[in-house]
């Protein structure tokens, strides 16, 4: 389908899959796909394939972690009033109410705050500051952010109030905020051994120091704040998710169980892509469209018809959130196609008055995945504009907008996504700034998409207890994709039927070995298949369970004919 798609066909370890398929008892297939990982030793690829919560690192390992704790047990035992600072996306509002909930717990009275995405912004503001002042805070501890707030922290600190963050954001620079303990990875001087942890597993870190338990129970939160960060599904992170996501399938809170059964999955494997797709963008809507507080309250609701109401309150916003959406996306691509000269802009940067910021991170992710080179997409404003960033595989975004940051009024954020703020006079300069520097640091290959293909393989190397196998990979998400094999010179076997949504679904052969395809969004395919005399396969292979008949599909990820 793609015909410039760049395809990176992984050279097979024969002498790995051998040693993977005899010590570990799996398939040459499955040995070959770890590998791919970056997975090179049997114990390896045997914690992989079995992650198990008693590999979780110790927090201890946190060089501010006891630190922390100790503010912690004076704030207990002097009955301290303690403020929890959080954000208002899924990482953030799970941060939230882990550390709410953890610190309730053990008996201190906690104040919360999630800031309104459009009023307030991300992060601390002196309101907030003002606000712990005035209720006679004590500590405060910051959830998914805080590690930018340097003036905010100052002001805390001044008052007499100790502050514990909590965050997993690149710092700007080796200053940081002069809070009493920063636990998060990226800091220098951190000591933790694993830095990809979202802000939620860092929160859990922090749950667990204070409790002084594993908190298996909570798994279920920080898989789905994990998930939704698109942090890379590795090391930590994956015992994280694959144990949690068993917790979220049969999990205890009212409010995942509201959601869950609204969105109608109630009866189906809780997996990454139901957290992704389905979950999260509802739990999001609530920040982007309103308040993150009607998810935050869902998410501790004590009421099952509190629940469901709430529920379907998200429901409602997530499907005003998705006409806002397609309506931003629409107007976006009407500018790149009139502003936008692909061979000097290697980055796009546009800017709207009247776009909502609540769907801006959207609308940047589709447009990076339509056109393949980082997004920056700015809603304008007489005073500061918003706007939000999503970046392609080689190109650091956070480090460019480091390139450029006496241009902006503030920024924040990671490899591949950014929140900033900039003056509607310096985006001109900004857009200029910022293709200067990518044109440095990009060759035109890496603005071309790509596919790392696990192997090339027949239909016939393929059967269900293969790709049952192949299930021990979940979950799937960054760091760690579906597997996609390549198949050539296939031919197609009766007729292509059209579905939703531009769906295709045919059978396709080799000549012998007949397999079924489905290839969601292809449609406009369906006239060359007819036509074509053979065709190459791109695909994961998958068990399809529909209606509860189980049958083995393969998802077609791209096309290409002879």
């Amino acid at each position: 389908m793609s015909t410039h798609t760049i395809l990176k066909i992984a050279t097979p370890q024969i002498s790995l899959q051998n040693q993977f398929s005899k010590e570990l008892g799996i398939s040459r297939i499955l040995a070959q796909v770890l590998v791919n990982r970056k997975i090179t030793s049997v114990s390896g690829a045997g914690k992989f394939l079995k992650p198990s919560v008693n590999d979780l690192l110790s927090p201890g390992l946190f060089s501010d972690m006891p630190k922390a704790v100790s503010l912690i047990k004076k704030a207990k035992e002097n009955k301290e009033k303690v403020a929890v600072f959080g954000d208002y996306d899924v990482d953030g509002i799970t941060s939230t109410v882990l550390i709410k909930d953890t610190l309730e717990k053990i008996g201190l009275k906690v104040l919360h705050h999630i800031p309104h995405r459009i009023n307030e912004g991300y992060g601390l503001n002196e309101e907030i500051v003002n606000a712990a002042i005035k209720n006679q805070v004590k500590l405060a501890v910051t959830c998914d952010c805080g590690i930018a707030n340097h003036k905010e922290v100052d002001l805390l600190r001044q008052a007499n109030i100790d502050v514990i963050i909590t965050d997993h954001h690149e710092p700007q620079n080796s200053n940081l905020p002069a809070a009493s303990s920063i636990i998060n990875p990226k800091v220098r001087h951190s000591s933790y051994p694993y830095r990809e942890l979202a802000g939620v597993g860092v929160a859990y870190k922090f749950s667990q120091a204070v409790s002084d338990s594993l908190l298996v129970d909570d798994l279920d939160l920080v898989a789905l704040g994990t998930i939704a960060d698109s942090v890379p599904l590795s090391g930590e992170n994956r015992i994280i998710a694959k144990a949690g996501l068993l917790r979220l399938a049969q999990t205890k809170r009212l409010g995942l169980r509201a959601i869950i059964e609204n969105a109608g999955i109630e009866n189906r494997k809780i997996n990454a892509t139901y957290v992704s797709f389905i979950i999260a963008p509802r739990l999001n809507a609530a920040g982007r469209m309103d308040s993150a507080e009607l998810a935050l309250k869902l998410l501790m609701s004590k009421s099952i018809s509190e629940a469901q109401n709430l529920a379907k309150e998200l429901d409602s916003l997530n499907r005003q959130r998705q006409k806002v959406e397609g309506k931003i996306l629409e107007e976006a691509e009407t500018l790149i196609n009139a502003q936008v000269n692909f061979k000097d802009h290697k980055v796009i940067v546009i800017a709207k008055e009247d776009w909502h910021q609540g769907v801006l991170g959207i609308v940047a992710s589709k447009l990076a995945d339509r056109f393949y080179r980082p997004a920056i997409v700015i809603s304008l404003s007489e005073e500061l504009c918003k706007g939000s960033a999503r970046s392609i595989e080689n190109f650091h975004l956070f480090e460019a907008l480091m390139g450029c940051k006496e241009l902006l009024n503030s920024f924040g954020g990671h490899a591949h996504a950014a929140g900033l703020l900039i003056t509607k006079d310096n985006i001109d300069e900004f857009r200029k700034s910022i293709n200067k520097l990518a044109s440095d640091r990009l060759t035109l290959e890496d603005l071309l998409p790509s596919k790392d293909i696990d192997l090339e393989i027949s239909f016939a190397d393929l059967n269900e207890d293969l790709v049952r196998e192949l299930e021990l990979l979940e979950p799937f998400g960054m760091g760690n994709p579906e597997p996609l094999f390549y198949t050539r010179s296939l031919q197609l076997k009766g007729e292509v039927q059209l579905l939703n949504r531009g769906t295709l679904k045919f059978w396709a052969t080799d000549g012998v070995n007949p397999r079924q395809v489905i290839a969601f969004g292809m449609s406009s395919l369906r006239e060359s298949l007819l036509k074509a005399e053979s065709f190459d396969l791109i695909y994961t292979p998958k068990i399809d369970s529909w209606r509860q008949e189980e049958s083995m599909i393969f998802e077609a990820k791209d096309i290409f004919f002879k």
